[in-house]
């Protein structure tokens, strides 16, 4: 707590030397407006960055101030007073354009030019090579950007679909995503966590509908400004939102074999005020998935073999929605709310037959809440006369219940039981973002952070009372509260040495605190506590070797904190012969990682390869061990699942992502990422690893996309990623195809698509094993796959695009180790 005190006194200190309410450098009440605009390519009709703008007095030669478009070629010229002035923008290979005069009031303080064209001279043009529309896959200096708008064959589908197709990016059967095959990845949307995502990650991203995602950024080496959290990187969804002057919307949605899926979106944006509703869902139709499960026990007490072949139909729905608004008061202060809202909900039906000394069937019918919430944000920003100088202030809660209940019958040899799980997630965070700078070498960024974390999960057992009916167990019924605080503050340094090297260095300081308190008659444990400092360096070196190559040297250290899943100490005795039980005494995983990047543009084609290496200590696995499970008298075999930290590893890596255009119409884009995987486990966890060689894993993905006449796209991928390794064994492999067309009417503002997704077979196969001294598993899993889908699109109202603000830095807490609930209270693994 008295770190907490520290961070609000630095706070309350910036703002009262500072951030005087639309008073610092305006002089009193004088007002004060913006200038701005989005500069465009007369040829290829796109947004132009880093053009240069520089502001004069109206007829003056001497330029008063000066800024870069930034990505999407938007400008905004800040601290302008009531007058007459002139605008230029000039770059190279294009002719001078000067704007004159551009006339500000006291009543009108703001003045946007809206899209300004810019042509390429003569010499130039004859060089220009016209695509016209944005890429599929950008790699920028920091982040590789997929933008899912322009993948057709993704409509109808949800987020783990799109995901699926990113660059370094792969998600197992279960919706497990994972970042260069390091699943410790945290996963962001718009910039911010959800409380959804702290609660069942795989759940909400098939929730997601892809109408409603705009692109997705990676991003492998975080600076120290980003939370600690996450080993492998971090993945930020960007869903859709557009701003413009007026009304404007659309309407898009899909229906297929295997799901469908509806979005609406809704735009108002008149002179400071802008609103935003999206609103959109999902539904799959009921599927039937193939389950063969086989596991040997031989460890001198116990010697048994069972199989266990089974079918399990899940149907899901999911509905999500999205309202933010903003208002601007003036050039220096603007103030942004948003409130996301998400029902997620499935229902399963399994049936299994197991073949053991006594043979015994089950059924077991589900019905699953996994996330149910709200994430409410409220971001202030203030500018200072300084150009780039800014404070911005955020605030966030997320508020998420689950629930799982579900009922087992037996044919034999166990008894009937009846479980429901019920988990509430409430987290609270106030963030503080300062940025000064210093001149044009220097740039300075500085903030902290204090999040409180609290969660609640009831586990209540009934026993069976009768053929039907179930009695509460009280003695077997448990109930769990967690507590997590996160102090954090950190400082980022960015040196611009020349116009070809640059350097970012970076300290982020986090101080953690946990508590645990299980309350159970049956299992007397005893609550527990644990805290921790983690001081977390990045430091990046980049040199600009011409005006298309780059490279890039880059440093960063990371944390994965156990969550919830990983610590409760309960027993999940769901299934009888394999048990799974977390460990309160975890210790959070380290990974350090040194990056080599190139990247090079040559006409339309780019090419960026990078080369890696990542040490983790403390690594977290789950690990398998034989126990003795009693069957009307007899001592059968069974396993129990814990995690722990059972060592360190090594990894060698590189990946390769390229982008060409041989012809007009055809783009080809492919991406490869190899890492190797070797364990060293330590003390007693040596004697449980199988796996004892160096392998080779790997992942990749490769698109065509043609353009035709009329309007037509035509687009085809296929992806893959080898069997991920752990100690014990391997989990499966994964690999996919589609193809689909999309045809636009009336300007672009209506189109049909149909697309199919892995055509030839109905159903996709997942094979996984483990292995140890008396111990062996091997599982099958079928999951219809097989998919053809109509999808649409409309676009309605006014599509004159406007300067949109910059998008507010708000509460990032890209910081726990995300896997199954995060409220305690595991669903069964959806499809």
């Amino acid at each position: 707590m008295k770190r907490f005190y520290i961070l609000i006194i630095i706070i309350c200190s910036v703002i009262s030397a500072k951030a005087q309410f639309g008073a610092v450098g305006s002089g009193g009440s004088k007002i004060v407006g913006k200038i701005t605009g989005t500069i465009i390519d007369s040829v290829t009709k796109k947004p132009m960055d880093y053009v240069p703008v520089s502001l004069y007095h109206s007829g003056g030669k001497s330029p008063m101030n000066g800024v870069v478009t930034d990505s999407k070629g938007n400008f905004e010229l800040d601290n302008i007073h009531p007058g007459s002035y002139k605008i230029s923008v000039d770059f190279m290979g294009y002719r001078s354009k000067v704007i004159d005069p551009i006339t500000t009031t006291d009543g009108k303080p703001d003045k946007g030019l809206g899209n300004i064209i810019f042509s390429p001279t003569a010499r130039a043009l004859k060089e220009v090579v016209i695509t016209g529309a944005t890429p599929l896959v950008e790699n920028r200096i920091d982040k590789i950007v997929y933008n899912a708008e322009k993948d057709i064959t993704a409509a109808g589908g949800s987020a783990t679909d799109i995901l699926q197709k990113v660059p370094l990016v792969s998600v197992d059967i279960n919706g497990n995503v994972s970042l260069r095959g390091d699943a410790n990845v945290r996963v962001l949307i718009n910039g911010k966590p959800s409380g959804a995502t702290s609660a069942s990650l795989s759940d909400v991203l098939k929730g997601i509908p892809a109408d409603q995602i705009k692109s997705i950024e990676v991003i492998t080496s975080p600076s120290a400004k980003y939370d600690a959290e996450g080993s492998a990187g971090i993945i930020n969804i960007i869903t859709k939102q557009k701003n413009i002057s007026g009304i404007s919307g659309s309407v898009s949605g899909g229906v297929g074999t295997r799901q469908n899926n509806g979005n609406m979106n809704f735009n108002y944006n008149k002179n400071r005020f802008n609103l935003t509703v999206n609103v959109g869902g999902n539904a799959s139709w009921p599927q039937t998935s193939l389950t063969d499960f086989k596991q040997t026990i031989d460890n001198g007490t116990i010697n048994t073999s069972t199989e266990t072949k089974g079918t399990s139909k899940v149907t899901r729905h999911a509905v999500i929605g999205t309202v933010s608004a903003g208002y601007e008061f003036n050039a220096y202060n603007s103030i942004t709310t948003s409130v996301r809202l998400n029902q997620i909900e499935f229902n399963t039906n399994s049936n299994s037959q197991t073949i053991a000394a006594t043979p015994y069937s089950s059924n077991t019918i589900g019905h699953a809440v996994p996330a149910s919430g709200f994430d409410w944000n409220v971001d202030y920003t203030h500018k200072f006369k300084k150009e780039g100088e800014e404070l911005d202030l955020s605030t966030q809660w997320s508020h998420s219940i689950g629930n799982t209940d579900f009922t087992t019958y037996y044919t034999s040899v166990f008894k009937n039981i009846k479980n429901n799980i019920d988990g509430t997630n409430n987290e609270y965070t106030l963030q503080a973002d300062y940025t000064l700078p210093i001149n044009t070498t220097f740039k300075l960024e500085s903030g902290g952070k204090y999040i409180i974390r609290r969660i609640n999960s009831v586990n209540s057992i009934f026993d069976p009372n009768g053929s039907t009916d179930f009695t509460y167990n009280p003695l077997n019924s448990s109930s769990y509260g967690y507590n997590q605080n996160v102090t954090a503050a950190y400082s980022v340094l960015t040196i611009n040495l020349s116009k070809t090297y640059s350097i970012l260095a970076g300290i982020r300081d986090e101080y953690t605190t946990i508590s645990g308190d299980p309350q159970s008659l049956s299992e007397m444990l005893s609550p527990f506590s644990q805290h921790y400092n983690t001081l977390v360096p990045s430091l990046t070196f980049q040199k600009k070797l011409s005006a298309t190559q780059t490279i890039k040297l880059a440093y960063s250290k990371r944390i994965t904190r156990p969550s919830l899943q990983f610590l409760n100490p309960f027993t999940d005795s769901t299934s009888i012969q394999s048990q799974k039980v977390g460990n309160p005494r975890l210790n959070p995983e380290v990974s350090q990682t040194l990056e080599l990047d190139y990247n090079t543009f040559i006409k339309t084609s780019i090419v960026n390869l990078s080369a890696y290496y990542k040490h983790t200590t403390g690594l977290i696995e789950g690990i398998a061990t034989p126990i003795s499970v009693i069957v009307n008298g007899v001592a059968e075999g069974g396993t129990i699942t814990t995690y722990q930290n059972i060592g360190n590893n090594n990894s060698f890596g590189g990946s390769f992502f390229g982008s060409v255009t041989p012809f007009k119409i055809l783009t080809l884009i492919g991406n490869i990422n190899a890492y190797t995987y070797k364990p060293d486990p330590s003390g007693v966890f040596h004697l449980a690893q199988s796996q004892n060689g160096t392998y080779i894993q790997y992942g990749g993905f490769l698109r065509a996309t043609l353009t035709l006449p009329h309007d037509i796209i035509a687009e085809s991928f296929a992806f893959g990623s080898s069997a991920r390794r752990t100690i014990q064994g391997s989990n499966p492999s994964f690999s996919i195809f589609g193809v689909g067309v999309k045809k636009q009417f009336d300007k672009k503002k209506f189109s049909l698509g149909l697309n199919a997704i892995q055509p030839f077979s109905t159903y996709k196969s997942f094979d996984s094993s483990i292995s140890s001294p008396g111990l062996t598993q091997s599982s099958k899993f079928q999951l219809p796959f097989r998919s053809f889908g109509l999808t649409f699109s409309y676009n309605f109202g006014k599509l004159s695009f406007s300067n949109p603000q910059q998008q507010k830095k708000g509460v990032n807490n890209d910081d726990l180790k995300q896997g199954d609930s995060g409220q305690g209270g595991g669903a069964p693994a959806g499809n």
